[in-house]
């Protein structure tokens, strides 16, 4: 009886570690790694292993431990910012490291539950309701509680993927259902009472959907406007514990004045916070000086730096000096508990636990245009804004470039700056618009209209980033429409799925 027992339990174990295994190596598909089929290959194991769950409990812990071993592996460089910069104890950042990859393995444990209750059809439930629980969970993810959309399935298609080329269509959540679509086929595929007509069928619809993807990256969704501009990002590498010491302000923005003066360009990019004291207070001179420069060039300086004061609301900036009006953008997507302490009331506490300067900002108004700097129409974005592709459309069509400002010094040396990176890719897939990425610590990049990292600096390196973007017009279909089309067509699957389920075929 006691080996019968032993024998279940390694029979219930082995899904368990295939998923917390498989969820582990999806990793890989997204950058620095950029293999992109493993994510594919991923869920299908996952999807696999959900279809056989013998009840809602089995599907959920299913789920969990696939999202366990996912986002443990591919997002707790939290851990970083918690203890290294943010001064918590060890063990304390390694627990809340640990619940907040627990908190989002629960979207796909969510999966697994909800289709463990499906009795009707199991090719439906392989090849169409795990897609689409899967994708719509991801977009869930995407914004509830403000939002955390990072290593959502479509990003591991930028920039080879055979995928990518549907990003102006229907963007990285388009790009998702597709992937979780072709991984549902191949679980089908591999299920033992799929008939050899079936197998047919799930490859010739997995092989049509990569013609597709291919096919669509030859088709030019905008077009240039104007003459190339010539630009310099500068990629300071300020330490993040030295960054806010007022000791060292002065050799921060010395250093900042230096490599501008060294780089000339049309528009001269500046990192998120470069310059670390707010606009009322940086020097007269200084801020002559960068006017000069700008207009020597004939062109702009675009520096990120805080703007307002302690005493009323502070925003997180770019502000521009040079030839045209000073110009700027703040931030409206803040980070909770990093920019802004959600329920003052109830988690006030948590300013004292991490010591992170300017940990209250205020939100920039939803609205604001594009800067007319550099002979660009500039539509700023700064750092994790990066993440939400329908918030940098609301400056499109207008703007002509896309300019993220960043310092992901906060993450030390991990995987989130090329995952960033990776996001601004995808961004300007989705726009066909050039992307420039400005950043503290690295990724700095210049990023073309198809998503192709054009030139890069290496991480941890103090340098400037020279050449030349072209401006394009125009709209693609994301831009356009956002994510309403794939919202429509998920609504309409949820339809026929519930038909489905409520008028089963008789046997």
């Amino acid at each position: 009886m006691a080996d019968k027992r032993s024998a279940m339990r390694r029979v219930l174990l082995m899904p368990l570690l295939l998923s917390l295994l498989a969820g582990a190596a999806a990793v890989a598909g997204f950058a620095p790694f950029e293999l992109w089929p493993l994510p594919i290959l991923s869920l299908a194991v996952l999807f696999v292993q959900l279809s056989r769950a013998p009840s809602r409990r089995a599907g959920f812990l299913t789920g969990l431990v696939w999202g366990l071993g996912f986002f443990l592996a591919g997002v707790s460089w939290v851990f970083v910012s918690l203890w290294v910069y943010g001064g918590m104890p060890m063990w304390l950042a390694g627990l809340v490291t640990f619940l907040f990859c627990a908190f989002l393995a629960l979207f796909p444990a969510t999966v697994g539950a909800l289709q463990a209750g499906w009795r009707h059809t199991p090719a439906l439930r392989t090849m169409l309701l795990l897609p689409l629980a899967w994708s719509v969970l991801e977009w869930t993810r995407g914004w509830i509680f403000t939002g955390f959309p990072w290593l959502v399935a479509g990003y591991s298609q930028v920039p080879n993927g055979p995928l990518a080329g549907y990003a102006p269509l229907v963007g990285v959540y388009g790009i998702s259902f597709l992937l979780a679509l072709i991984a549902g086929l191949l679980a089908w595929g591999v299920t033992p009472r799929t008939s050899p007509a079936s197998r047919v069928w799930a490859a010739t619809a997995i092989v049509a959907l990569g013609i597709g993807g291919q096919a669509l990256r030859g088709i030019q969704w905008t077009t240039p406007d104007g003459a190339p501009t010539s630009v310099a990002l500068l990629q300071g590498n300020i330490p993040q514990d030295m960054k806010w010491q007022p000791n060292k302000t002065r050799a921060t923005l010395e250093s900042y004045a230096r490599m501008a003066v060294a780089a000339p360009a049309r528009l001269i990019v500046l990192p998120e916070t470069a310059l670390p004291l707010f606009e009322s207070e940086l020097p007269a001179a200084y801020r002559d000086d960068l006017v000069a420069l700008g207009q020597r060039n004939g062109g702009d300086v675009l520096a990120g730096l805080p703007t307002g004061s302690f005493d009323g609301a502070y925003y997180n900036s770019v502000v521009s000096f040079g030839s045209a009006p000073s110009q700027r953008y703040s931030k409206v997507h803040l980070v909770p508990f990093g920019e802004y302490i959600p329920l003052k009331a109830v988690w006030s506490w948590v300013i004292e636990v991490l010591h992170i300067p300017l940990s209250d900002f205020a939100r920039g108004a939803i609205d604001q245009r594009p800067l007319a700097i550099g002979g660009q129409r500039v539509a700023a974005d700064i750092c994790y804004e990066d993440a939400f592709g329908e918030e940098i459309i609301r400056q499109l069509p207008e703007a002509s470039v896309l300019v993220n400002v960043s310092n992901l010094a906060w993450f030390g040396d991990s995987l989130a700056p090329w995952q960033h990176a990776q996001m601004s890719q995808m961004r300007a897939l989705e726009t066909g618009r050039m992307m420039l990425r400005a950043t503290n610590t690295g990724l700095t990049a210049i990023i073309d209209a198809k998503g192709q990292v054009l030139a890069s600096l290496p991480l941890f390196t103090a340098g400037s980033l020279a050449g030349e973007i072209q401006g394009y017009a125009g709209s693609t279909p994301y831009v356009h429409w956002g994510n309403a089309p794939v919202l429509l067509l998920w609504g309409i699957l949820g339809i026929v799925l519930l038909a489905a389920a409520l008028y089963p075929r008789a046997p």
